[in-house]
C-alpha cells in the first residue's frame, strides 16, 4: 500500500467498525485513490451531452437550419472526434463541422470551449440543477444564450435531443439481460433512501438495473421495483438468485412474488455487523471470527453446524444477538445448500458487489454542498452508478455459472416436498452425471 495520508488513517478509524479490518486493508487505499476519479467522470460525461447539443445549435445558427439554409455555400459535413474543457478538466467530444468552399471553417462555440475555464464550473452546476429538477429543454436553453447563442436559433429538435441524451442516465432497457443473480441493497445519498439493484447475467457480467428513492424495509417500494425491472424486459424467472441486504420490505415482497421457488441469499456482511451490534465490544472479535469461519466452509451440514454452535455461544452472553443470527435462517446457506463453487461464491455471498461502486465516491462527498431535493440526489447517484459500470469486469469464477444455473432447475424439481438437507442427497445424486 503506497504511504498512508492523514485523511486515510482517519477514514480506516471511521470505517473500522463497520466493514471490518481485513476489507479495509484490501480497500480503504483503493476507496482514496479511485473516489474523485469516479466523482469527477460522472460530471464531465454530463458536462459533454451539454457541450456536443450546444455545439451542434451552435452550428445551426451559423449555417441555418437544413430546410433553411443562411447561405449556399454553407455545407454541415458530419463530425469530427476533438477536445474541450470542461471546468480545468479536458474532455473528448464529437464536435460538428461545417465548411465553405471547400475549406473548414471554425466553431465559434468550439473554439472557445477549447480554452480552459470557458465551460465553467459554475455553469456545469447549473446543467446539474436542471437534470435533477428535469428541466432539460429550459436548462439548455440557458447555457446555450450564456454561450451567446440566440434563442431564436435555439432549435426545438435539439432541445429533445438534448433532453434523450440526459434520460440515458435514468432509463434502462433490460430486455437483452439474462440474469443469473440480483443484488438489492440500500444506500444513502443527500439524506435520501435509495434502493439499488445491480444484476449479474449468466456469462459473468454485471449491469446497473436501476434505482428507486425508498428503502428495502418499505414492502410497496420494492414491489414497485420487481414491476418496474419487468416493465422494462426483465424476466423475472424463479431461477434468479436474490441477494438482499436483509430488509423485510424486499424479502416480503420476494415471497409474495417467488414464493417456495424464491432463491435469496442473506447478505453475510450485514449479518454480520447486526450480531455484533448488539454484544458487547469485548465479545464482537470473536462473534466476527467464528460467524466468518462458519460461512468459509465449504458444505452446507459444517456451515450449518457451525452456526448452530455459534448460536448456542451467543445465547450464553446477549439473547439478542442470537436473535439475530437465528432470523436469518436458511436464507444464509442458500448458496451452500447450492453447493455454490468457493470463487463464485465470494462475490455472491454479500451485496459488496453494490457497496463497493459507493465506497469510492463517500470519501469526495464533501465536494456536494447541499443536496437541494430527493431528485437531484437520484440524478447524482443514477450518473456515479452508470459511470462506475464502465469499469466493471467479468466475475472471478463465471465459468462455472452454466453448471449452477443447472443445480438450480434439478434444486426447483425436490425443494417443494423435501428439507434443505435432503435436498442436498438428491442433488448430488442427480449432479452425478451433469
Amino acid at each position: 500500500m503506497n504511504k498512508i495520508t492523514k485523511e486515510m488513517k482517519e477514514s480506516k478509524e471511521a470505517f473500522k467498525e463497520l466493514v471490518g479490518r481485513e476489507i479495509l486493508e484490501e480497500q480503504l487505499g483503493q476507496m482514496i485513490e479511485q473516489g474523485k476519479r469516479v466523482y469527477d467522470g460522472a460530471m464531465m460525461k454530463i458536462g459533454r451531452i451539454f457541450a456536443e447539443t450546444l455545439m451542434i445549435m451552435d452550428r445551426d445558427e451559423m449555417s441555418g437550419e437544413d430546410y433553411q439554409p443562411i447561405s449556399q455555400q454553407l455545407h454541415k459535413r458530419g463530425f469530427q472526434k476533438g477536445s474541450v474543457y470542461i471546468g480545468h478538466s479536458k474532455v473528448r467530444v464529437n464536435h460538428p463541422r461545417l465548411r465553405k468552399n471547400g475549406k473548414e471553417v471554425s466553431l465559434r462555440l468550439y473554439e472557445r470551449l477549447k480554452k480552459t475555464g470557458e465551460f465553467s464550473e459554475e455553469m456545469l452546476a447549473k446543467a446539474l440543477r436542471g437534470l435533477s429538477g428535469r428541466k432539460y429543454g429550459e436548462t439548455v436553453g440557458e447555457l446555450a444564450q450564456g454561450f451567446g447563442i440566440s434563442a431564436s436559433s435555439i432549435s426545438s429538435r435539439f432541445v429533445e435531443a438534448g433532453i434523450k441524451k440526459l434520460r440515458e442516465f435514468q432509463e434502462r432497457d433490460l430486455s437483452g439481460f439474462k440474469a443469473f443473480a440480483i443484488f438489492l441493497d440500500t444506500v444513502h445519498r443527500g439524506g435520501t433512501a435509495f434502493i439499488v439493484a445491480l444484476g449479474l447475467d449468466q456469462k459473468g457480467k454485471k449491469k446497473v438495473l436501476g434505482l428507486w428513492e425508498g428503502a428495502t424495509e418499505n414492502a410497496e417500494i420494492a414491489r414497485s421495483l420487481l414491476s418496474d425491472l419487468e416493465s422494462r424486459g426483465l424476466r423475472l424467472s424463479k431461477e434468479i438468485i436474490f441477494v438482499t441486504d436483509g430488509g423485510k420490505g424486499i424479502i416480503r415482497a420476494l415471497k409474495d412474488r417467488f414464493s417456495k421457488d424464491l432463491l435469496h441469499q442473506r447478505c453475510t456482511i450485514h449479518k454480520d455487523r447486526n450480531i455484533q451490534s448488539h454484544l458487547p465490544k469485548k465479545y464482537r472479535r470473536e462473534a466476527q471470527r467464528r460467524f466468518r469461519d462458519a460461512m468459509d466452509l465449504k458444505t452446507y451440514e459444517d456451515a450449518k453446524k457451525a452456526l448452530g454452535q455459534l448460536k448456542e455461544w451467543l445465547l450464553k452472553i446477549n439473547e439478542s444477538s442470537a436473535k439475530s443470527l437465528e432470523e436469518a435462517g436458511e436464507e444464509l446457506l442458500t448458496l451452500h445448500r447450492l453447493n455454490v463453487p468457493e470463487l463464485l461464491r465470494k462475490t455472491l455471498h454479500s451485496t459488496n458487489a453494490i457497496e463497493s461502486i459507493f465506497s469510492t465516491v463517500r470519501h469526495c462527498e464533501k465536494n456536494i454542498k447541499r443536496y437541494r431535493s430527493s431528485k437531484m440526489s437520484q440524478r447524482w447517484l443514477a450518473s456515479v452508478l452508470l459511470y462506475a459500470e464502465e469499469s466493471f469486469r467479468t466475475v472471478k469464477g463465471y465459468n462455472e455459472i452454466p453448471w449452477v444455473i443447472q443445480r438450480i432447475k434439478i434444486d426447483q424439481k425436490t425443494i417443494e416436498s423435501k428439507a434443505p438437507n435432503e435436498n442436498q442427497e438428491i442433488l448430488e445424486t442427480e449432479l452425478a452425471g451433469v
